[in-house]
């Protein structure tokens, strides 16, 4: 993975979960800025927080009953720069339902 890469992580999950994302200080200088669901109807990015640390915290609440997946990505930019910044972390959510009995 080259230097520029996003690092990429996976996690599956219950419906209804609430998954708790703490993302330290990045050491190249950058800081985090946002956080964003590609399916906001399955895992909604709540509570997103900035430390003076540096360090950001995110729940991220996850549907009640369907499954399905969601990518999650968070950005980080300079802090002199202008704009949104470039992804760095990407999280797959994967919401696996319970199975039933036939």
């Amino acid at each position: 993975m080259a230097s520029g890469d996003p690092v990429r992580q996976q996690v599956c999950v219950r419906p209804g979960t609430v998954v708790s994302l703490v993302l330290s200080p990045r050491t190249d200088g950058k800081r985090w800025t946002a956080l964003r669901s590609s399916a906001p109807a399955l895992v909604q990015p709540s509570a997103w927080q900035l430390g003076a640390d540096g360090t950001a915290r995110a729940s991220l609440r996850c549907a009640g009953t369907r499954g399905g997946a969601a990518g999650i990505t968070v950005l980080a930019k300079e802090p002199d720069l202008a704009g949104t910044g470039g992804v760095v972390f990407t999280l797959q959510v994967n919401v696996v339902p319970h199975t039933t009995a036939g």
